[in-house]
């Protein structure tokens, strides 16, 4: 039982708001040596030298880079001025465009904090200037900046793809199909709550200082081609086999520094300022990673992981009772613990159970990566709902938060309910 009780040592200490890395490494550090003594930890030294060798790993930095190069050359404010011109007319015209801007940075980024942020400093004030409901506003920023999570390059299915031994180009193909639908649920849902509620979304009179709508069109295509083609560059040399995910992040890296050069924001503090920012981001994940390692040595030493074999094995239901107890565990820890946590943490205690149980890994892999994305919209304690509270305006209330994303949470476990009990529609049967 020593595994268990340091289970749940850690997750206290981690609500106290103790430092993820050290909480890990110090639990694991006491209960082993009480355990096993000093000796359980002469193998560390190679745990840490097979990562640091881990080529699928280096594509979490490259990845890093290439999305906060992109933030930082103005990229999100440029698309969302083109997108507004475009579909301002429409009702609900500009969070569909934050949506659409949304889900391209997702794709360039990977990184939620920074597509919420970016949203939040652009996306907002114009949609309070025109009368959006605050609710609605917040609710699309939210749910637009968390598509990171689940549309590719993502860094949760890089680090998925290594903890469960899945390739993770395959990990990229599967999310395809949910992150395409799920864009679509959001589109869907704001423009029938505008049909419906006009005056949540109204539609921004059509100006004539801003062009004809051939060049509107034409100053959006500008705005959209450059990154589109860099994503589809990216995705493209993966899913045809010609390079391999670390490949083609380093592609991702260098064309995103080109990217800069066309929209004329690339300077060398610009440059220094982003590897900088690479490197505080990745020390984070794999100081966490040491930590989890360490871990997950002293749970397995300990006997912890038998015990929660045993128990997840003999669920009623089996394989549906194991999904269902595993997916309610994972969104409630996500409201408590980052997702790079529960990746290192909590899947490698399930991968066994799901193995024995003959579950499809790269179906179990996506299933976990959306419910992932759920637990970053959902109150009181999502990190998106934290991250736009930081900038929004003292108009916005916490409660114009809570209330806009319950609709998008809703929508989110739709997905996830129909990619648990459809797999086949997202050809992961």
């Amino acid at each position: 039982m020593i595994g268990i009780i340091m289970f749940f040592v850690a997750l206290v200490m981690l609500l106290f708001g103790f430092p993820v890395a050290f909480t890990f490494g110090g639990v694991a550090l006491i209960f082993g040596v009480f355990a096993e003594g000093w000796d359980m930890f002469a193998f560390m030294p190679f745990r840490i030298q097979s990562y640091m060798e881990n080529t699928v790993m280096m594509a979490v930095p490259l990845f890093i880079f290439m999305g906060i190069v992109l933030q930082k050359t103005r990229l999100a404010e440029q698309l969302l001025e083109a997108m507004g011109k475009l579909f301002g007319s429409v009702r609900g015209g500009l969070a569909i465009s934050t949506i659409l801007v949304g889900s391209l940075l997702a794709a360039s980024t990977g990184v939620v904090g920074a597509s919420v942020v970016a949203m939040g400093l652009i996306s907002l004030p114009v949609m309070m200037k025109y009368h959006y409901s605050k609710s609605l506003a917040c609710g699309t920023i939210c749910a637009s900046g968390t598509l990171g999570q689940i549309i590719p390059p993502s860094i949760i299915l890089i680090i998925l793809g290594d903890v469960l031994g899945i390739p993770v180009g395959d990990l990229f193909q599967a999310a395809l199909g949910p992150g395409v639908v799920l864009i679509g649920c959001y589109i869907l849902y704001i423009v029938v709550i505008t049909w419906l509620k006009p005056e949540l979304a109204p539609a921004i009179p059509y100006d004539e200082s801003l062009g004809t709508r051939s060049e509107q069109i034409r100053d959006a295509l500008k705005a959209i081609i450059p990154p589109l083609a860099l994503v589809l560059i990216v995705l493209g040399s993966i899913f045809s086999g010609i390079a391999t995910p670390t490949e083609s992040s380093a592609l991702g890296g260098v064309g995103a520094v080109i990217l800069s050069l066309i929209y004329r924001q690339f300077s060398w503090k610009m440059l220094f300022d982003s590897a900088l920012e690479t490197v505080k981001v990745t020390a984070m994940v794999f100081a966490i990673l040491m930590g989890a390692t360490a871990f997950s040595m002293a749970f397995s030493y300990t006997g912890g992981d038998y015990i929660v074999e045993e128990v997840l094995l003999n669920l009623p239901g089996e394989k549906w009772g194991f999904i269902i107890l595993a997916m309610v565990a994972i969104l409630i820890l996500g409201f408590f613990i980052d997702f790079v946590e529960i990746a290192f943490i909590i899947v490698p205690i399930l991968a066994p159970v799901a193995e024995a149980l003959g579950i499809n890994m790269v179906w179990f892999a996506i299933l976990i990566a959306m419910n992932l994305q759920t637990s970053f919209l959902t109150p009181p304690f999502g990190f998106s709902l934290f991250y736009l509270k930081g900038v929004a305006p003292r108009s916005v209330k916490t409660f114009d938060i809570y209330r806009g994303v319950i609709p998008f949470i809703l929508i989110q476990i739709a997905v996830l309910v129909s990619i648990l009990v459809l797999p086949g529609l997202y050809g992961m049967d």
